[in-house]
Formats: structure tokens, C-alpha cells, sequence
């Protein structure tokens, strides 16, 4: 199967704009040319309730945004970590495909906008990142969220994030997890898979630009060692909570979440795996591109219910 063709009008309408690409000018520009990207994220849809509100991190006080699909009722809660390679996007770009989980899967969404490299790479993201998890259990009765229904999830540098968070809460024992949600996910640094290659220029993300993208996120070479940074360095993944992991078809990091769904698998971990036919890298957050974003949401909360006996 091709592209969508509703992505190929995207990918050459983003081709002729003639923006540089995120190695070519300075991240206040690259950050600036993406202002449009809650156009392309599509209309968010009514929703119970959104709180905005913010929290204590390690280093700064974080924003969050609490999707409730309905009133009243202790609901799972799935803990979100947006993509953009740990440098670009924000809350806003995400708001359409954050209400749509949460009503589809009626379960609550919370989702924080971390801090960004390269002005505050690794470890800085993951411990915001860990510290949303840990705020989420510990106010979990007065936010109406069951305390033993509470997973991780991510897109992108957001699926790093989310295995990551996992891998510690299990290495910790904090909180026990009830699933991870991997989205196309970039746990491995060095890239060396086939997709890598078949899929490095003219799908959106390229080879180039993920590379770009781990520069500024490992600040130091030890990094590359560091599980919490690059889950594949993980020396055990067993226990850990079950996966979730979906890819796209025409995305540098197909390989990626394949192979880290076996590396799971192998270990006696519950992973299910979906590769989408036709797809680009960034699709969850393209709703307003094509439909098939609404199709990946019902898809990962129907399997996010399935793990909860819901």
C-alpha cells in the first residue's frame, strides 16, 4: 500500500513551503514555524472537562491539562507525554487528539508539558515527565482517577518518555503501572535499521532530523548508557507493564517500535503491536490531515480497555 493521499497533498504542500529544516536555523525559528500545528491537530471536540492547572516539578512548576470525559464517575487515567523530538510542541498541539482519547476511551487524560532540550536536555524532560506520574498517584482521589488503573503514554520522544517513566516506576517500585502506550516511539539512538534507510527522506521525519533531535536532547556521552534515556540500553526488560506500541508504515522509526515490541515480547512481557498501512510519522496529531488519527485514538483506547477488563 502507498500514502494516504491526503498525506501525500500534505508532504508536498509542506515541501513547496519552503521552511528550513529543524538543523537549518536557529530552535526559536523552527519552534516559530510550527505555530500552525493545532490547525493540522483539527478541531477539538467538546468534552466534559479540561483543567488547566499547574504542578510542582523538580526543577519548575509544570502546566497540565486534565481531559475528564465525564462527571463524577473514578475513571483509569492515562498519563500523556506529547512528541516532537524532546525540543518542539506544546499542550496546544496536542488538544484535539488528547479530548478524543480521553471521550473514546472514557478515561482521564493528563498531560504535561514538560521542559525542552537543548536548553534543558536529558535528564530534565524524563524527571518532569516522572514527576506527572508521581503527582497523578499520589492525587488520585481528588482527582477521580482509580490508583490501580494508571498508565503511561507517549508519540514520538513521547514514546521514549513513556518507556522510560515505565522502566524507572519498575526499577523504583513508586507506582505500579497498568499499561505504557508507545506511539511510534525513538528509543534507539543509533538508528540502525532497515527503515532508518527505506524511510530517511520524504515521509515528513527524517533520518537526518531524529539524529538532529538526539543531539540536543543527550548532553553528555554517557547518556547513550542510560536506560532512562535510551530504553534499549535497558540491561532487563522484564516486569514491565504491558505495551501498547503502534508505528507507521512510511516513518524512519517503523523499526523502532518493532523492535523494541519484541525485545518486550521476549521478555515475557504483554505487548500488542499494530503497524499502520499508509502512514507517516506524526499522523496521532494530524487529525485535521486525515481521518485515520481518529482511527489510531478508538484503536489504542479500545486496546488500553482491553487491558483494564473494561
Amino acid at each position: 500500500m502507498g500514502l494516504k493521499p491526503e498525506l501525500v497533498a500534505f508532504l508536498q504542500a509542506r515541501s513547496e513551503s519552503g521552511l528550513p529544516e529543524v538543523w537549518q536555523a536557529p530552535v526559536s525559528t523552527i519552534r516559530k514555524n510550527l505555530e500552525n500545528r493545532a490547525v493540522q491537530s483539527g478541531e477539538p471536540e467538546k468534552i466534559y472537562e479540561v483543567i488547566h492547572r499547574y504542578i510542582p516539578g523538580p526543577t519548575a512548576d509544570l502546566p497540565v491539562r486534565i481531559y475528564r470525559p465525564v462527571r463524577g464517575a473514578v475513571l483509569p487515567a492515562l498519563v500523556f507525554f506529547h512528541g516532537g523530538g524532546w525540543v518542539l510542541n506544546n499542550l496546544d498541539s496536542y488538544e484535539q487528539a488528547m479530548r478524543s482519547l480521553a471521550n473514546k476511551g472514557q478515561f482521564v487524560v493528563v498531560a504535561v508539558n514538560y521542559q525542552k532540550a537543548p536548553e534543558l536536555p536529558f535528564p530534565i524532560p524524563f524527571d518532569d515527565c516522572y514527576a506527572t506520574l508521581l503527582w497523578v498517584a499520589a492525587n488520585s482521589q481528588s482527582l477521580g482517577i482509580e490508583p490501580t488503573q494508571i498508565g503511561v503514554g507517549g508519540d514520538s520522544a513521547g514514546g521514549n518518555l513513556a518507556a522510560a517513566v515505565a522502566l524507572k516506576a519498575r526499577d523504583t517500585a513508586d507506582v505500579s503501572l497498568a499499561f505504557q502506550l508507545l506511539i511510534y516511539p525513538c528509543n534507539d539512538n543509533e538508528m540502525n535499521y532497515d527503515s532508518a534507510y527505506n524511510n530517511a527522506t520524504g515521509y515528513g521525519l527524517s533520518t537526518q532530523a531524529m539524529k538532529w533531535f538526539w543531539q540536543q536532547y543527550l548532553s553528555k556521552k554517557s547518556d547513550v548508557k542510560n536506560p532512562y534515556a535510551v530504553p534499549v540500553a535497558a540491561k532487563d526488560f522484564s516486569n514491565l507493564a504491558p505495551a501498547i506500541i503502534t508505528t507507521a508504515e512510511f516513518d524512519p522509526l517503523l523499526d523502532d517500535g518493532y523492535i523494541y515490541a519484541e525485545l518486550l515480547r521476549k521478555s515475557g512481557v504483554q505487548t500488542a503491536y499494530r503497524e499502520y498501512d499508509g502512514m507517516i510519522h506524526g499522523y496521532f496529531s494530524l487529525a485535521g490531515i486525515t481521518p485515520e488519527a481518529n482511527v489510531l485514538h478508538q484503536h489504542v483506547a479500545d486496546e488500553i480497555n482491553a487491558l483494564l477488563a473494561r
